[in-house]
């Protein structure tokens, strides 16, 4: 019969071995270490909020209206890029600083254009923005009912002779009396 063999037999006993023991050990270690260690790269500080409350809540409330540019369909105050936390940190100093929430929107937009809006202002350049999806969905409208009027007609117009009922007729091996 064979032995079985226990790897990590303890050291001192008869047959027990260092080498088979200690380089499992050494490298469950090891697999644990860099496991925590991953973990800890991981979790990041918390961001410190405000030192007014107030502010803080003007400053979410703001940010809610406005796009992540990183993200492009996440609000700036849901985002977690650090390009929304560089624009978090500008709209409180601009906050601070005095200036009105149109003012703080302002400045966006004229650094970052209106794509920086949730709800773009409607203006010659926003036209095809706003009034695409309408125009698109008209032409396919329309398009359908012209192709639906030129199939009905198209099928009208294509009614049989008496002879080529009487052909079908012979064919499907009716008698002809029926139409």
């Amino acid at each position: 019969m064979r032995k079985k063999h226990n790897y990590c037999e303890p050291p001192f006993e008869k047959g027990g071995s260092f080498r088979r023991c200690v380089p499992r050990a050494v490298t469950a270690l090891l697999i644990c270490t860099f496991s925590l260690a991953s973990l800890a790269v991981q979790a990041g500080e918390a961001k410190p909020l405000a030192q007014d409350p107030v502010l803080e809540q003007r400053m979410i409330k703001l940010s809610e209206d406005l796009r992540c540019l990183v993200c492009q369909n996440e609000s700036l105050a849901g985002s977690h890029a650090d390009l929304a936390e560089d624009l978090r940190r500008e709209i409180r100093e601009q906050m601070r600083a005095g200036k009105s929430d149109e003012e703080v929107v302002a400045y966006l937009t004229q650094r970052y254009g209106d794509f920086v809006l949730y709800k773009p202002p409607v203006k010659p350049l926003t036209w095809l923005l706003w009034f695409g999806p309408f125009a698109l969905l008209a032409g396919a409208a329309g398009g359908f009912y012209v192709y639906f009027k030129r199939r009905g007609e198209r099928l009208s117009d294509e009614s049989l002779s008496e002879e080529e009922k009487k052909r079908v007729a012979a064919l499907l091996g009716n008698d002809g009396n029926e139409s």
